[in-house]
């Protein structure tokens, strides 16, 4: 088969390197080249497991003191931004 192939610089010196150091042709390089990557076994990956876990508030947790917290945050960074004159 005959086809059209544009080799980065770096990889059409690459296998002209080989090919001069193996005495053969840059087409025998370059075949020899793509199936070696092509027959290259690629590693199975492990599959990944979420371990899932409930979300939903613990027992006895008073809300109450996590609002106040927040409008507390909230007010100290009203006037954090004032005093920046924002």
């Amino acid at each position: 088969m005959r086809t059209t192939v544009t080799l980065d610089p770096d990889v059409g010196a690459r296998l002209k390197e080989l090919a001069r150091e193996r005495d053969v042709s840059f087409k025998e390089v370059l075949n020899a080249t793509i199936r070696a990557g092509l027959a290259a076994e690629t590693p199975a990956s492990r599959r990944f497991v979420v371990k899932a876990r409930p979300l939903g508030p613990r027992p006895g947790t008073d809300f109450s003191r996590v609002l106040r917290l927040a409008d507390q945050l909230e007010d100290e960074a009203i006037v954090h931004k004032l005093e920046l004159g924002k």
